[in-house]
């Protein structure tokens, strides 16, 4: 049996209100459906495997590219001329960092150490770790600048051990020697006279102690207890701070290890993170929203101010004693080598730095640092940190190695270590934060248009269905209004009516139908064998007829003869 119209209408209204209300109820909830997958999925939990397993060994690759700073003319700089710079590269390593001596804490932090291990990549590179360039002899000048206070009858010892060890203000090495150290009778003596006191164990070379090696006993929040703090620094190497700098603002372990952030991030927030190469926190700030990958990321980048010295910035004073503004001296945690950090190129920096080296180009594009995270749980999408290594050199009071030289900042080289999510780990990111919202988004929209279409339906079968009846009811009104002009014969044999042969009675007695008039007549006719036994246009008994009709609303009786 078939649904009315009126039931059908209802049914559409009841679909509509449902549809709305599933979809009002997913716009609802949808965020905090969202929210706690994020926190589940962030927090470092070994019983959540796939997260767990993406903090210990971070499947993001990286890569650093080291550019050298080739000497051009070293005997000129020797004689007091200005340096001449070529730059070579980049030779490209893959970085490895897998995190060991994992131990999770009562009060919800875990200590772990980061391994980096670095290989290679010819295929990226310009070169071979068998090209040879010309660059300063570090060990030497530095061990030239610390002689300059000695005695003269100890300069001239110096001197005298300087050219039997063959050591000279420049020197020529592979870039296999420069990175992963090399060996000479200088450095052979030095082992033997301080065996205990010396940064490296075997070779020198500038990254000879970072290779196979761990960046420190680091101790961050689990976020278990309290999201906003997951990833932020407990302490490093046991210390809740550094002893390098001569303040307490600038010895403060600010934020995270580097490598994720807390989630629910805004444009207000700044990217702070603990370098142990640069032996102090750094902080970003955004600087605009995009999209990486597909996804939304906010881009961090360093502000003017990272490296300007106390006169520009005094909050920056803890880290002198400075040079010109846009420089670092690490020398404190350098195991006093004479050793500044800044942007490659000495870009942002006082543009004297640039002006006193020939070959320098600093620009935004190609050295400015960077890193875009997804801001809705904090992890990188695409890193790029830029720095600059520099060697305070000049000329030594009674050193002859140093000649006459120039008091510079001379750049040795810069680096870029970058990585970006890719692979199998960014289409599951993809997936779970920008795919799965954006059906419940699509979802939760098309339920509630539904439920609006399936209202407006109702409401205009609704409205349909009333100005059908209001259309029956003018038709019946007129066909009522029609016949109420129509003659009425009935019966009169034993009816008496009083006055005249043409009677009005009714009076003032409205009538709707035939059925309402006869009623009406036969509440007239009390008598007991009165009554009206025909309605048409003939009598069956009586010669008489009486003719009724209406008029103005009034019952009319007019007598007639057959």
């Amino acid at each position: 049996m078939g649904l009315s119209r009126g039931h059908r209408t209802l049914l559409l209204l009841v679909a509509g209100i449902l549809a709305a209300g599933l979809g009002l109820l997913l716009f609802l909830t949808g965020p905090i459906i969202i929210r706690d997958q994020v926190i589940q999925n962030v927090q470092i939990d070994p019983s959540n495997g796939f997260s767990y397993t993406v903090w210990k060994d971070v499947p993001i690759p990286f890569y650093i590219s080291i550019y050298f700073f080739h000497i051009v003319n070293p005997d000129a700089i020797l004689q007091g001329e200005k340096p001449v710079v070529a730059q070579r590269g980049p030779y490209v390593y893959r970085e490895y960092r897998p995190k060991g001596n994992i131990t999770f804490n009562e009060n919800y932090t875990v200590s772990y150490r980061v391994y980096r291990q670095f290989h290679f990549c010819p295929e990226r590179s310009v070169g071979n770790e068998s090209d040879e360039l010309v660059l300063p002899n570090m060990l030497a000048l530095g061990a030239a600048i610390l002689a300059e206070r000695f005695h003269p009858l100890l300069k001239i010892m110096f001197n005298s051990a300087m050219k039997n060890f063959n050591q000279t203000a420049f020197f020529r090495k592979t870039v296999g020697e420069i990175m992963w150290g090399y060996e000479d009778k200088f450095i052979t003596f030095l082992k033997k006279l301080f065996s205990n006191h010396l940064p490296f164990k075997d070779k020198y070379g500038l990254f000879a102690d970072l290779n196979n090696t761990d960046t420190g006993l680091f101790t961050i929040n689990t976020g278990v207890d309290d999201i906003n703090k997951v990833h932020k620094i407990n302490t490093w190497n046991g210390l809740r701070k550094v002893n390098f700098w001569h303040s307490e603002q600038c010895n403060m372990l600010n934020g995270t290890a580097g490598e994720m952030w807390p989630p629910f991030m805004n444009p207000s927030d700044s990217l702070k993170f603990f370098s142990p190469d640069a032996c102090r926190s750094l902080e970003l700030i955004y600087q605009a929203s995009g999209s990486t990958y597909g996804l939304p990321s906010y881009r961090y980048i360093a502000p003017k101010t990272m490296f300007a010295n106390g006169t520009v910035y005094p909050p920056n004073e803890g880290f002198c004693p400075c040079r010109q503004s846009g420089v670092l001296n690490v020398s404190t945690c350098r195991y006093n080598a004479q050793i500044f950090v800044s942007h490659p190129h000495f870009y942002n920096a006082d543009p004297v730095l640039e002006k006193a080296i020939s070959g320098l180009h600093p620009n935004e594009k190609d050295h400015a640092l960077f890193i875009d995270i997804h801001p809705l749980s904090g992890i990188p999408l695409n890193v790029s940190i830029k720095l600059q290594l520099n060697l305070f050199l000049k000329s030594a009071k009674g050193i002859q190695l140093t000649g006459k030289m120039r008091t510079m900042l001379l750049p040795l080289i810069w680096f870029d270590e970058s990585g970006n999510i890719d692979g199998p780990i960014l289409d599951t990111f993809y997936t779970f934060m920008q795919v799965i919202p954006l059906v419940l988004q699509c979802i939760q929209y098309i339920l509630m248009a539904l439920g609006a279409i399936l209202g407006l339906l109702a409401a205009i079968l609704t409205v349909i269905h009333l100005l059908q009846v209001k259309k029956v009811i003018s038709v019946t009104t007129s066909i009522v209004n029609s016949l109420s002009l129509l003659p009425v014969t009935v019966n009169i044999k034993d009816l008496r009516l009083p006055n005249s042969q043409t009677t009005i009675i009714g009076q003032n007695i409205e009538y709707r139908s035939w059925n309402v008039l006869l009623k009406l007549y036969k509440t007239l006719n009390r008598r007991k064998n009165s009554g009206i036994e025909k309605i048409g246009n003939k009598t069956a008994d009586s010669g008489k007829t009486q003719e009724l009709g209406c008029s103005n609303g009034k019952l009319v009786q007019k007598e007639s003869r057959l």
